[in-house]
């Protein structure tokens, strides 16, 4: 369930399997920590790395803000020696700090959850959405970003993409990028996911970024054979690389994960990602394949004859431009 009770001076648990509901429940939560104290601090700890001291220092604030917002993703991968620790705050109230807690379902740091429960700390359930609720929740998706899709075209888009709710998710927000009237048509649908379009534009672009060439050709391949439009992916790839270039002018800035996010405007979890992608992109390339990707756009659009090898060009021009380095030796 929702909680809207004071963050600071409170634990919240985020509790299921269902990802892309955590990381929204995540991002809401640090939103609203932000609107109760704007000056605080964000720190994002991954539980799988976590010691005593690291935990310590986040939560104590820092230098330059006393209050601070902790999220520890994932709570299953902390090891034991700190469980009594975190259900310590919630019961141990610190009124400078919002302590977020993220579980991803299952067994793991069992312990840990029944110290929190016993605590009675606010718990927001994300229970992985069940095929029959995908319309539903297509529907739901589409009233959130102020646009409509009726139930039979939602079942259809449904169908289509399978039962990832994340596809399904990013589909509504494509259509309705693309829907003059902010209503998505069961034609809309069928011209961009005819067929199971389990790869789609997004999965092009995560394998041009990470360099796999021919991983990303077939993803072109058969996202362009089972209706994805052309536009979709010079739309998607332009995204991808604004958004490594957004983190390559921030890189050097030594801020918290969750103000790099904000200040890009992508989720918490991509961020490292970006990290990641970073080592091999440079200024120079970043610059040259949005360059590419504005021909390839307008060639799709209309001036080539052959939309699909004017992706396939950009893909492997794209994709060889990670990681290259100027002659000059200069660096990123």
């Amino acid at each position: 369930m929702e909680t809207t009770a004071p963050l600071f001076g409170a634990v919240t648990l985020v509790s299921g399997p269902e990802a892309l509901l955590a990381e929204r429940a995540v991002r809401g939560l640090t939103e609203r920590a932000l609107i109760e104290r704007p000056e605080a601090g964000v720190t994002m700890l991954d539980g799988s790395g976590l010691d005593a001291s690291a935990l310590n220092e986040a939560t104590g604030g820092s230098l330059f803000a006393s209050d601070a917002i902790v999220v520890v993703n994932p709570i299953s991968e902390v090891t034991p020696d700190l469980y009594d620790a975190l259900a310590g705050y919630a019961t141990a109230r610190m009124d400078d700090l919002a302590l977020v807690l993220v579980h991803p379902g299952g067994v793991k740091g069992k312990r840990l959850l029944d110290a929190l429960k016993k605590a009675k700390v606010a718990t927001i359930d994300c229970p992985t959405i069940k095929a029959w609720e995908l319309a539903q929740f297509a529907a739901n998706e589409a009233r959130r970003q102020g646009g409509r899709i009726d139930a039979g075209t939602a079942a259809r888009l449904v169908e289509s993409l399978g039962s990832d709710a994340r596809a399904v998710a990013g589909a509504v927000r494509q259509l309705l990028d693309d829907a003059d009237d902010r209503v998505i048509s069961e034609a809309a649908v069928r011209r961009y996911f005819t067929g199971r379009a389990d790869v789609t534009s997004f999965t092009v672009a995560d394998h041009v970024m990470a360099g796999r060439r021919n991983e990303a050709l077939g993803a072109l391949r058969w996202a362009l054979d089972t209706g994805v439009a052309p536009v979709l992916v010079t739309s998607a790839l332009a995204t991808a690389l604004r958004q490594q270039g957004r983190y390559s002018d921030l890189a050097g800035q030594r801020m918290r994960d969750g103000d790099v996010a904000r200040e890009i405007g992508v989720p918490p979890w991509k961020v490292k990602d970006l990290v990641r992608l970073s080592r091999d992109w440079t200024p120079r390339g970043l610059a040259d394949a949005l360059g590419r990707v504005a021909v390839a756009d307008a060639a799709v659009k209309g001036s080539a004859a052959d939309p699909a090898f004017a992706l396939e060009r950009l893909v492997l021009e794209v994709a060889g431009l990670r990681g290259r380095r100027p002659d000059s030796g200069m660096g990123r």
